[in-house]
Formats: structure tokens, sequence, C-alpha cells
């Protein structure tokens, strides 16, 4: 089992099976980038092979060459007057920079420039050339061995009976025959053989110094390309790994300390001047973080004020059991007993209220929207309160134009229960036979319901605070412990969810009363 299985099932609770990890990902960033960038530079290191093959085809045109020149030598001396072979070959040999030897038909040596005192063809001594030849040779046997280039047979003079191949393989013959050697200090040496028409054999060898020298030269500027390259690779890796890298650590070391519960103490770092993918998600990490730091205080917030408003009818429902056991009058008793039912009455509105309050974000998160007509719900609202009958003769009335369309994308169940509040909380606030006006009306792509009574209105104030938990300003008139406080705070919560608004105004045409106004997005008409 891979480890990081285990940590991710542990921290995620999913099933490892369901996890699919590859070796890479156990890797930091920064050495997966250097590898990255490291095996771009292995394929620029491949030129190296180029160079082998390189040398491979200069090898073998120099090989063409040098069995060209053989055979126009042999031609050459064959054509010329025996007392003038020896001055002939001197000079054939220092113009084509190769020792010249001639074989008879026996195959003994009978000519040699060497012997005529030309020393154009000598062999270098490993063990006295300077330090730098023998890293260059060294470097040379590593790179063959790499590409795994062909060894030639090591040059060493033939003397006595020993006979050279290729003068052993052209004697009585009319073809051309040549060999790579490779001498002492590990540069190629080149022998060809040419028949004579007199019978006997002309041979050539070159010490081809120049072809290594060549390939050094290249090879040392791939070198230091590659060198090059690499340190600017690396360079830009670590450079990119630190833009990349960091940030990213800095914002795992945040979103742990917030998993941690340290909500509170941790700033996540915003980045603003990347404008780049990192940036993006360092603000969206952030705004994360912000909106649950809310969202922690909100709830710390809300189970005080839920503790605060519990304690009053608590307090009184013990107050009055506990009088019930030391009064004796039937009368006080009926009294207490009243109240204790009020107290229940109260806890039992106030845990529903409450328990609806707190459910309500997540509810909406998951709802599924359908087209609502709100005209039509609130019509049925209306319709119905006046079938009941609305107390102390108030009056309700519902305004719209038939001609505007008011369907919105919503939860039905919870728009009625906005606009029921509304309309609770304005019979609340009306003087008896008084008038309550609701009205839906299109504003450009959104539709605007007003509700509106002739109450003494909303101080400007407190205009923000009547949809706060837990917040209840109610007439004198009304019995106390009504009302939870959380009616207008469910309704602001309910709207927030549909992506409306929802505020309170005082009226125009009047002195006093009150106007709550909720805006909703229409939805959209298909085509």
């Amino acid at each position: 089992m891979v480890p990081g299985i285990d940590f991710l099932r542990n921290e995620l609770g999913v099933d490892g099976r369901d996890l699919t990890l590859r070796w890479s990902g156990q890797i930091s960033l920064t050495r997966r980038i250097l590898a990255v960038n490291i095996f771009a530079l292995l394929l620029l290191a491949g030129g190296f092979f180029y160079l082998d093959s390189y040398r491979s085809r200069v090898v073998d045109n120099r090989v063409a060459q040098t069995a060209r020149e053989a055979r126009l030598i042999g031609e050459a001396v064959a054509a010329v007057d025996p007392a003038l072979r020896d001055p002939l070959v001197v000079r054939l040999a220092r113009d084509t920079g190769s020792r010249i030897r001639l074989f008879d038909a026996a195959g003994r040596a009978v000519v040699d420039s060497r012997a005529l005192g030309l020393r154009n063809f000598v062999l270098m001594d490993p063990d006295k050339e300077a330090w730098d030849q023998t890293i260059a040779r060294f470097l040379d046997a590593a790179i063959d061995v790499i590409v795994m280039a062909p060894r030639p047979p090591l040059y060493r003079e033939r003397s006595g009976k020993q006979q050279w191949p290729d003068v052993a393989a052209v004697r009585g013959r009319s073809l051309v025959s040549t060999t790579v050697w490779r001498a002492p200090d590990r540069t190629p040496v080149l022998t060809a053989a040419a028949p004579l028409r007199a019978g006997g054999v002309v041979m050539t060898t070159v010490n081809a110094r120049d072809i290594t020298k060549t390939v050094r030269i290249e090879r040392f500027r791939l070198s230091m390309v590659l060198l090059g390259v690499s340190i600017v690779s690396i360079l830009l890796s670590l450079f990119l790994a630190r833009t990349i890298v960091r940030p990213l650590r800095r914002l795992a070391r945040a979103a742990v300390r917030v998993r941690l519960g340290r909500a509170r103490e941790v700033v996540v770092p915003r980045l603003p001047s990347r404008r780049d993918e990192l940036g993006m998600l360092a603000r969206a990490l952030s705004d994360m973080s912000l909106a649950l730091r809310a969202r922690i205080d909100a709830t710390e917030a809300f189970a005080a004020d839920v503790t605060h408003e519990m304690k009053n009818p608590l307090a009184s429902l013990r107050s009055a059991v506990e009088g019930l056991s030391r009064v004796k009058d039937p009368a006080l008793q009926a009294q207490l007993l009243a109240i204790v039912r009020d107290d229940v009455h109260r806890l039992d509105r106030l845990l529903s209220d409450i328990s609806e309050a707190s459910r309500l974000d997540a509810q909406l998160s998951r709802a599924k929207f359908e087209p609502v007509d709100i005209a039509a719900m609130i019509d049925g609202l209306v319709a119905q309160r006046d079938a009941r009958g609305v107390e102390r003769g108030i009056r309700l009335r519902f305004d719209r134009n038939p001609d505007d369309r008011t369907v919105i994308l919503g939860e039905g169940a919870r728009l009625e229960r906005v606009f029921e509040n509304l309309i609770d909380n304005a019979l609340s606030f009306s003087p008896d036979a008084g008038l309550i006006a609701v009205s839906a009306i299109r504003e450009n792509e959104d539709l605007v319901i007003r509700v509106e009574d002739e109450g003494p209105g909303v101080p400007e104030e407190a205009r923000e605070d009547v949809f706060k938990r837990f917040h209840s300003v109610r007439p004198d008139s009304e019995t106390f412990g009504q009302h939870s406080g959380l009616g207008l705070a469910i309704a602001r919560t309910i709207v927030d969810g549909h992506q409306g608004t929802i505020f309170v105004e005082s009226r125009e045409d009047r002195l006093d009363g009150a106007r709550f106004v909720v805006r909703l997005p229409l939805a959209e008409m298909p085509e």
C-alpha cells in the first residue's frame, strides 16, 4: 500500500481503492520541475551520438580518399623509370603526408619513404603528452563506451615475415584494401594497399590526427553549450519552483492551521501582486477562510443569543413551578398554570424558529429551484387571510399589473414563509381598521414586492437591526412572548438564498407607516 493512501483515507474519509496515486505524486514539485528540465538536457546530450556518426562519416570519407591516393600512387610509380622511383616516392609521401612503402611480388619491402629520409609519419607516445591530452583520451574512451562505437585494432609495425593484412589482401589481385587502426594515443591510423602493374604492391600509411582533433573541438563546443544550457535550465527551474512551490507551501500551511481550528489566528496570503492561477487560488482560499471565520463567529453569536433568549422563559417557568408548590389559593394556582402554559408554548415556538433558522442555509444550498408565480402566491395568501377573518378590522389589498411577468426561480414553501412573516409583521403594527397594501411590480429584470402598513414605522437607525436574530420590537398592545424575534431574520436568509434583497423604508405618501421591499430576479423566459 502506498503511504499516501492511508494519509488521504484518514484526512478525507475515503476508501484508498478510490484513489489512484502515481509514484510521481510523492515527489515534490521542485524535484519534478528539475527532473523535467534535466530530461530535456539529456535529449540535448544526445548530440554526442551525432558526433560519433559524424566521426564515422569523416573516417569513411578519409578511407575512400586514402584508397584513391594509393591507387594513383601505384599507377605513378609503375609509369616512372626505375631510376626515378625513389625521388618520386619521397615527393609523393611529402605531398600526401603519408608513409609510402613498396613491396615486391613475394611481399618483401623494397622501398620505404622513411628509409629514404622522410619521417612524416610519427606516432605520438601517450606517456609523453600533456595532461590535457590524457583527459581528452579518457573522455574519448568514455564516450566511445557510451555510444558503443566499434574499437579498431591497435596499430603495430610489421617486421620480418609478418605481412600487412592489406598487402596480403591485394597481392595478385586488382582491388584496393584499406584498414582503420588505432594509434596508442587513440587517433586513427589509415592504411591502404593497391597492386602494381609489375606485380608488386604499394601501401600508404597516414595518422589522421586531424579527425580526432576536429571531433574533440566539436565535442568541446557541444559540452560548453550543454554546460551553459544546464546552468541556465537549473537556475530557471529553481526560479520557477520558487515562484510556484513557496506560495503553495504558504497556502498549505495556512490551510492546515485553519483545519486545526485556528481560523481566527490565520491570515491566508492573498498574493495581490500575482495575476496568475496561483494568485486566483490564494485569493479564493483567503475569501474562503474569511467566510469560514464569519460563519464561525455567526454560529457562536447565534448560540449565545439562543442561550440568552431561552433563559427568560425558563426563568419564568421555574418561578411559576416553584410557586405552585407554595400557593394554596386555587385562583393563584390557575394563574400560575396559565403562565406555565404560556412559557411552554413560547419555548416550543422559540425552539421551532431556532431549528428552522439554523437549517435554512444548508437547506437552501441543496434546494432545487423551480418556477414560482409570486403574484399567484401572494393572491392566495391574502385570500386565505380574508377567508379566516382579519383581526381588528384590518384590511388587506393586493395590487399588481396583470401584464407583468411575476415568475421567478425559487422554492415556493420558503418564499411563502417570507411573505407570511411580512404580512404578520404588518398586522402587528397596523392600527385598528388600518390598510395593508401589498404590490408586485416588475422593474427591469427584477420583481419588486412591497408590503406597506399604516403603523408607527421603523426609525431610520433601526432599519437594519430589525433583520437581526432575536431583535424584537413589538407594539405595546401585543402580549409579551408571542414572537421569537426570528421572523424577519428568517425572511432575509430566504431572500438572500434566492439572490434577492430585502429592506425597510418609510412611506413617501404618509407621515407614518413602514414599507418592506423585497426584490427578486425574474426567471428567464424560454425563447
